[in-house]
């Protein structure tokens, strides 16, 4: 909303200095601001009104030290995340750029079905919470929505890429008119010199016409992610501060993807898919990344707040949304490796127990515990030491997959 008023003051009545709301870089330094602000100081009262309510977490009994302490902490608090990255993408953002529009969607969307999940398990005392098939249904309606609206949205353009990366002498102009802007199901491979996968080409040996047919393995494909990722993220949150501070992590370095996929110049100089008006989701980054972090502030050892599955699951949805956006969702593995080694144990474990059981007559555990953090616990890690440690990692990874830009 105030882009569009700084806008009008800068074009229609010449106002100085009201131009520089035209810059993608200021915005997105307003917005971390702005969401570090709101998520601080306005995150207190929000964690009171949750004491106020009685929103407090039912912990399950699992052997694990320090866990009865955490009884009757407050959740949902995934409702500052939420409140503290809407408020400056609603100010400060173009509102009708079809990603931003795509990540606002996603981020009410997938807030709705974890809010329903800890209504459920806080005020009808239902632990298990909303139905696993709910949930589901779910992420696959919004991966629904965000591959069709993808796939199918005149404004979701991808430029070819130069044979020749550009110098940073050359004008915006000079490089504009050699590529075309087109539809497309492309995406980007790390570490490959010529790292584009056309997902149209799965269905290239059964039809010549395949083209056509592309959304039939697009919109599955971000299903997939979408659901992964979000489950990634819900099963990460379970110790204090581990799928806060990996995701502001992760986020941060899907905003430089983002910036410089939106940047016709420096996409061209580093010889990276260029996406038309994809720059603007830097902003919401920033909002995000700032709402993250400012959350970490209540959230750190010892938490005054859980997230609950308002926050996890939103925070799964709008990562796996960024990065199919700027086509670089094989990343994800190493972006959000916590989350997939998170789900890896749950299902290793899950698998290893029901195959032994069925073989032996009795299940046995590869880990101590599922998910992998209180594998770690088990072994007598403190939980500060176990989140610091999966930060360190996650910033390694995230330094990895940055370096992805000129490495291959």
């Amino acid at each position: 909303m105030l882009y569009y008023l700084f806008e009008y003051l800068d074009k229609t009545l010449d106002v100085p200095g009201t131009g520089v709301f035209q810059y993608i870089t200021f915005r997105s330094a307003l917005a971390l601001m702005l969401s570090l602000l709101i998520s601080t100081v306005y995150g207190k009262k929000i964690i009171t009104i949750l004491k106020n309510k009685q929103v407090g977490e039912t912990v399950r009994e699992l052997g694990l030290t320090g866990q009865n302490q955490k009884a009757g902490t407050p959740t949902m608090g995934g409702l500052i995340i939420i409140i503290a990255t809407l408020i400056p993408v609603l100010l400060l953002t173009k509102l009708n750029n079809i990603y931003i529009i795509l990540l606002i969607i996603t981020t009410i969307w997938m807030g709705t079905i974890g809010f329903i999940d800890d209504y459920i398990k806080i005020f009808k005392k239902d632990k298990e919470g909303l139905k696993g098939i709910f949930k589901v249904i779910g992420q696959v309606g919004l991966g629904l929505i965000v591959g069709s609206v993808l796939y199918f949205h005149p404004g979701v353009l991808v430029r070819e890429k130069s044979l020749k990366p550009v110098t940073f002498n050359q004008t915006e102009s000079s490089i504009s008119s050699p590529a075309k802007e087109m539809k497309s199901t492309i995406t980007t491979i790390p570490f490959m010199k010529n790292n584009e996968l056309d997902y149209a080409k799965i269905l290239e040996p059964f039809t010549e016409d395949y083209q056509k047919w592309a959304w039939l393995i697009f919109i599955p494909i971000v299903i997939f992610i979408i659901t992964a990722v979000s489950n990634g993220a819900n099963l990460t949150d379970g110790i204090d501060g581990l799928a806060a501070g990996t995701s502001a992590i992760s986020v941060l370095a899907l905003g430089i993807f983002t910036f410089i996929s939106g940047n016709i110049i420096l996409s061209s100089y580093l010889n990276v898919m260029y996406i038309p008006n994809s720059g603007e989701m830097t902003v919401f980054v920033s909002a995000f990344a700032g709402a993250l972090v400012g959350f970490l502030w209540y959230n750190s050892y010892p938490a005054s707040v859980f997230m609950g599955d308002t926050g996890s699951l939103t925070i799964g949805g709008i990562i796996a949304v960024l990065a199919i956006s700027v086509r670089k969702e094989m990343l994800l593995p190493i972006l959000c490796a916590i989350f997939f080694a998170e789900s890896a144990s749950v299902i290793i474990q899950v698998f290893y127990f029901k195959y032994t059981k069925k073989r032996f007559g009795e299940g046995r555990r590869i880990f101590l515990m599922a998910p992998l953090h209180h594998h770690y616990q088990k072994k007598g890690y403190h939980e500060s030491k176990i989140v610091t440690r999966f930060w360190i990692v996650t910033i390694l990874l995230a330094i990895v997959a940055i370096v992805t830009l000129k490495l291959r």
